[in-house]
Parts: structure tokens; C-alpha cells; sequence
């Protein structure tokens, strides 16, 4: 994570990149919304568009980009190698995470959200810019594949620890689906909605209250969500109290299309 005093130091230097990663399910306004307002110097990524391949039945509605295609958009976004980059959203870094982890998951080391995103950024009395982002010279970053780790739904299905379903709780137990074909949960998975991550304000809970949280998880942890974008998250507050966790990216929109995957209901 990154405050907003930290950051408007580090834009003031001009040391990082920045990702204006607003999205959420059912808003697809994003690149308005950057025009309205946003970081100064912060250039907009389409989730939906550069950070996820193609949707389908078969590999989920947010599947992950090719390593090529990812590290194409990366340069176009102005990354060199060696640059650290923040990324922030406006819902609490639930969309911001996606592209932190992905970064992370290409080789990037010093990728950071910011707590609070532009809410918070805009209460401490930081600038905001609008209108159309400048043009970004291309970037020189090189990527590589497999720096944190993923699982399919084989292994999902198989999970030795501890495997979180990030999802409303409502979702889980198989009371609403306003999606997916299918209500519920992967048989086995533990119900921890990412959105208690978060405190009031949108930001992530002290690191006290997320070890609490995560306490007593047995064995190693995947985490899925939806179409594993919020799951990025749930990682990633998993990373703040030390416990590194793997990814499974179809997620429920991959595992409830599949007639032969077993769906559970209930707490």
C-alpha cells in the first residue's frame, strides 16, 4: 500500500507511473470517469479491455492476458524497466488490485495500491486533473510470466489449505446469483468477502485487524471470486500480514458454466 501523503511526495519527484484502474461490475464509464477527475499524470487502463483476455464459458468473464499482450499494454502505459508503479480505483482498490497483482505476476516488483484511492487522494487535498490523458512515450518494460502463483480448477477442486470464496457472503451461500448460471460455492471453499478488507472510509483495515481475519487459515490459500478480478485483493490483504496466496482466475465464472463441477449451497 501507499498513502496519499506518500504519493504526492513521489509524484512531486516524478519517480513512478501511475494506473487509473476505475471499474466496477455493471459500470463501464470508466474512461469517463477519468476525464471528470484524476491523479495528475495517471494514465487510464480499460480492466475490461488490457487486463483480462477475452471472456467465454470456458475460461471465465475476466480470463488472464497473454503475457505478450500484457506487456504490450504496459509499455503503451509508459512503464520502463525498473519503474515503480501505483495503481488506484475509486471502490477501495477492489479493481486497482487486479492490476496489481498482474504487474506483480509479470515481474514487476514494486507495484503499490492507493489506500483509500481517489477519495482518499482527494481529502487530503491533493490535485486532481481532467480531461483526456497527455500521450505516454512507450515504455521499454520487459515481462515474464509466473511470479505468483495460480491454480486451475482442477486444483480447486483438489485445494489442500484453505480456499477463500472473495464473493458477497450472500453469493456464496447460493442465495442470489445476479450473473452466473449457477448459485453457490466449490464445495470445501470458506466464505471471506473481500469487502471486509476494507473500513468505512475505503481503505484496508490496520494490519492487526487483517491478521485477525486470516488467522488460523490451515495449510497453503487460494482465493476466487467472481472472475477473479476482487480476488486480487483478497490477496493482496493477505500479503499484508505475510501470507502469500495463489490465484485461481476463472473463478466462478468458470467453475459454474462446467456441468461436470459440483456446486455447493448454504454457510
Amino acid at each position: 500500500m501507499i498513502s496519499p501523503s506518500d504519493l504526492r511526495a513521489k509524484v512531486a519527484e516524478g519517480r513512478l507511473r501511475l494506473l487509473d484502474v476505475r471499474w466496477a461490475l455493471g459500470d463501464p464509464e470508466g474512461a469517463q470517469h477519468y476525464s471528470a477527475g484524476h491523479i495528475p499524470g495517471a494514465v487510464f487502463v480499460d480492466l475490461d479491455i488490457e487486463l483480462a483476455a477475452p471472456p467465454s464459458p470456458a475460461r471465465g468473464r475476466h480470463p488472464l492476458p497473454d503475457l505478450g499482450s500484457l506487456q504490450q499494454c504496459a509499455r503503451s502505459w509508459g512503464i520502463d524497466q525498473g519503474d515503480a508503479v501505483v495503481v488506484y480505483d475509486a471502490t477501495g482498490g477492489l479493481a486497482a488490485a487486479r492490476a496489481w497483482w498482474l504487474l506483480r505476476w509479470g515481474g514487476i516488483a514494486d507495484v503499490r495500491i492507493l489506500d483509500g484511492g481517489l477519495p482518499a487522494w482527494v481529502a487530503a487535498g491533493a490535485p486532481v486533473a481532467t480531461g483526456a490523458e497527455a500521450e505516454t512515450p512507450l515504455g521499454d518494460v520487459v515481462l515474464t510470466a509466473g511470479n505468483l502463483p495460480v491454480i486451475d480448477a482442477d486444483a480447486a477442486a483438489r485445494w489442500p489449505g484453505a480456499l477463500l470464496d472473495a464473493r458477497a457472503a450472500e453469493r456464496f451461500r447460493g442465495e442470489t446469483e445476479p450473473v452466473d448460471p449457477r448459485a453457490g460455492h466449490i464445495p470445501g471453499a470458506v466464505s471471506a468477502p473481500t469487502a471486509e478488507n476494507l473500513d468505512g472510509d475505503g481503505r484496508f483495515r490496520p494490519v492487526d485487524d487483517l491478521r485477525e481475519r486470516f488467522a488460523g487459515l490451515d495449510g497453503p490459500v487460494a482465493v476466487y471470486c467472481g472472475s477473479g478480478v476482487t480476488a486480487a485483493h483478497q490477496i493482496a490483504a493477505l500479503a499484508v500480514v505475510g501470507i502469500e496466496a495463489a490465484l485461481y482466475p476463472g473463478s466462478w465464472s468458470q467453475w459454474a458454466h462446467d456441468p461436470k463441477r459440483p456446486v455447493a449451497t448454504g454457510a
